[in-house]
């Protein structure tokens, strides 16, 4: 990546410099009504270009500081954290624990209408039918 940034510069520098060689003209620029600037054109293009240049770049590493600052925070706090929750006697294990056995449950087919919870008699494997409650709105 640090070759083509010196291309990229070596470029600009040999077009300035043909730039330059051909437009090695006085030119007057007036700044205000009283004050008049005799400068080269090259010299008034160097400028131009700095004037917009400069302003960017220093934003630029600036906010490439506050980043750089901002990650380096981030990541000795994640360190930190790291250590702070690691076991302190590695050859522990805890015992993994098993899970509780769970019951399938069925849906009820319309979800207002609450699903049986015991059948009507122990040894019947149909379940009672369930009638719905009727709400009222409070009012």
């Amino acid at each position: 990546m640090q070759i083509i940034r010196t291309l990229v510069w070596v470029l600009i520098l040999v077009m300035l410099l043909v730039f330059t060689a051909f437009n090695w003209r006085p030119v007057e620029v007036t700044i205000w009504t009283n004050t008049v600037l005799e400068t080269k054109i090259p010299a008034l293009a160097i400028a131009a270009f700095l004037l917009g240049l400069v302003p960017m770049w220093l934003i630029h590493r600036g906010t490439k500081w506050r980043l750089e600052r901002r990650i380096a925070a981030l990541e000795s706090a994640a360190r930190v954290g790291s250590r702070s929750r690691a076991p302190t006697q590695p050859d522990a294990v805890a015992p993994a624990a098993s899970p509780a056995p769970t019951r399938p449950t069925q849906e009820p087919a319309d979800p207002l209408t609450p699903a049986p919870t015991s059948p009507s008699s122990p040894g019947s494997s149909t379940p009672a039918p369930s009638t719905p409650t009727p709400s009222t709105p409070n009012a």
